[in-house]
């Protein structure tokens, strides 16, 4: 199948006999979870709309820490907000019922896990958590934005207002829970040290770009995949190899892929099934479809 190939009327049904015959592997991205009101990094059309900070800009600078936590500590307030949807649900379903052998995901927001969902492989980590790259000390989110707070009292107030509306705050938050915020509001914002070695060198403990995830995840999920007897794609670009690769793998070994997402994708043309629409509507148009 071409990339951006329309998907073959018997689509739907070739896909419930593929989840209804069990085994299934699932590789999940940001799609899946904008239906919670999380915004992917790419338009309709696949085009990259924004551009994450990357890892190498991250760790050269304690300036560049404080423009990543100054965006961070505005958007993590509305992204910790955000509640699993039906496709969240539809999918702890599925695993309750015994049809998933695992699921492998790239999102770091932890509603997998929220829904229900227990063994999530998180190719890309947790924005829950956070480590000293100095050190190695780890803490939580919650705590080091307790801190964060107080020592930068009315920041977050003082950035709406000068926003004027915070509707546009919210519409700008990225998958990794960042957000736009101009210079003049980074310079007043206040880094937060490890507690243990007192260096700024604080970070999410997730994948940014330019970084690797970590090799034992990959080996799982490889693992995962090759076990399976198909691999369920949900809601991924498949634009980086991060997740491409496994559908490569499947489709060399053999094993059957379907595709939901709202746009074409990198893996079309491994697809054995592709489906375009809404991930909450068709998973559970799916769910409601398998036999009892």
């Amino acid at each position: 199948m071409e990339e951006g190939t329309p998907e073959q009327p018997d689509s739907f049904d070739r896909l419930v006999d593929l989840v209804a015959a069990g085994h299934v592997a699932v590789l999940t991205g940001a799609g899946l979870s904008t239906e919670s009101g999380i915004p992917d990094y790419r338009g309709a059309d696949g085009t990259r709309r924004v551009t994450p900070m990357q890892y190498a800009e991250f760790t050269a600078t304690s300036a560049a820490r404080q423009r990543y936590w100054a965006r961070s500590f505005i958007g993590w307030q509305r992204f910790s907000r955000a509640t699993p949807n039906a496709g969240h649900r539809e999918v702890a379903d599925l695993q309750r019922a015994g049809l998933l052998d695992g699921i492998i995901t790239q999102n770091v927001d932890g509603l997998h896990q929220a829904a229900g969902a227990h063994d999530v492989i998180e190719l890309h980590g947790n924005l829950e958590d956070v480590v000293c790259l100095t050190c190695g000390d780890r803490t939580s989110r919650a705590s080091l934005h307790d801190r964060m707070d107080e020592a930068n009292p009315g920041f977050a107030d003082r950035v709406l207002r000068a926003v004027g509306d915070g509707s546009r705050v919210s519409s700008q938050i990225r998958p990794d829970g960042d957000i736009v915020l101009d210079d003049d509001a980074v310079r007043t914002f206040h880094l937060q040290d490890c507690l243990v070695c007192g260096h700024d060198t604080l970070k999410p403990d997730v994948v940014f770009f330019g970084e690797s995830v970590p090799k034992p995840k990959v080996e799982r999920s490889f693992a995962l995949v090759e076990g399976a007897a198909s691999l369920l794609v949900l809601g991924s670009s498949l634009a980086v190899m991060s997740g491409y690769r496994f559908v490569r793998r499947a489709a060399r070994d053999g094993i059957p892929v379907a595709i939901v997402t709202a746009s074409p994708t990198r893996g079309d043309g491994e697809a054995s099934v592709r489906l375009h629409g809404r991930l909450g509507e068709t998973l559970t148009a799916l769910r409601e479809a398998l036999p009892a």
